[in-house]
């Protein structure tokens, strides 16, 4: 299952904060043009994602204070930080993407998936 958004979101995120998300290849990017990806696990916007988990899939980290256009918001993780979401959905890169534009988490265990445009 691929989570897409509509071609107005995607550009909309393009145009956000010069270091903030971007697109590439059609995907949602983040730092240094690293893919994000969301977990199917993750449920009411809050992460399931903790431990070994978040060291596989490091959570898309922001502050109180930073800002993002219409969509994106920060939850709240259990250690205190606070990690960027999109439409409700938490963010993460995969620790196995080592350059911009890899996407080998896409499909993983069914449940972590690259955010489209």
């Amino acid at each position: 299952m691929t989570h897409s958004f509509t071609r107005f979101a995607g550009l909309a995120a393009g145009t956000l904060l010069l270091a903030g998300p971007a697109l590439a290849a059609g995907m949602l990017t983040g730092a240094g043009g690293k893919t994000l990806y969301v977990f199917d696990k993750d449920t009411g916007g809050m992460s399931a994602c903790y431990d070994a988990c978040a060291t596989n899939w490091p959570p898309y980290l922001g502050k109180t204070g930073d800002a993002m256009k219409t969509g994106w918001t920060l939850v709240p993780r259990k250690d205190g930080a606070m990690q960027w979401a999109y439409d409700g959905k938490p963010l993460y890169y995969f620790a196995g993407d080592k350059k911009a534009g890899e996407k080998a988490g896409d499909g993983r265990n069914g449940v972590w998936h690259v955010v489209n445009d």
